[in-house]
């Protein structure tokens, strides 16, 4: 799910834009896989304590809604923060790449998806690393094939079917079926 949502996202458009500023896929690699797991751990954090501090009533409504937004936001396509990448030079290739996606991930869908995710589901390290494998799954390829994947890829199809996924998972959150996952 997150693998899908981060298509055409702004981090995928930062992976291709430092990918292409300094073609060393290596250290944007690490640099993405470092950032994305300590973004999500802090939003998996997150989600951990609010479903450890909201009854299971009120946090049903509150993740079935959170997905069901998810799902809308989907549908609106994202536009690369040229501000991010324009510090590239001071903190070499791995620190760019780390100190960009940190905050291009920030209130990001996919650091609010880990909120809910782990907040739907107990287990925080697995949400955290499921996410994380889904931002690596989406920006590898995109590290190495930027703008192929952006000219062959209808982002809207993608989207499509990311915003289909949260919806599900809202309304079967709000119907308290949790036994699909």
């Amino acid at each position: 799910m997150v693998a899908l949502g981060e298509m055409g996202d702004k981090t995928q458009l930062l992976a291709i834009v430092l990918a292409a500023a300094f073609r060393r896929p290596w250290p944007i690699i690490a640099g993405i896989l470092v950032a994305t797991l300590v973004n999500h751990a802090a939003a998996g954090a997150v989600g951990g304590w609010v479903a450890g501090a909201l009854g299971p009533d009120v946090l049903r409504w509150v993740i079935g809604g959170s997905f069901l937004a998810m799902a809308g936001w989907m549908l609106i396509p994202d536009e690369i923060d040229d501000g991010a990448a324009a510090q590239r030079h001071r903190f070499g290739v791995f620190g760019t790449t780390t100190i960009a996606f940190f905050l291009a991930e920030m209130g990001d869908k996919t650091q609010i998806a880990t909120v809910a995710l782990a907040a739907r589901y107990p287990a925080v390290v697995q949400v955290v690393l499921g996410t994380t494998f889904g931002m690596m799954l989406a920006n590898v390829p995109a590290v190495f094939l930027g703008e192929k994947i952006a000219q062959k890829v209808s982002m809207r199809w993608v989207h499509g079917i990311a915003a289909v996924i949260f919806a599900v998972l809202g309304v079967l959150t709000l119907f308290n079926v949790g036994s699909l996952f």
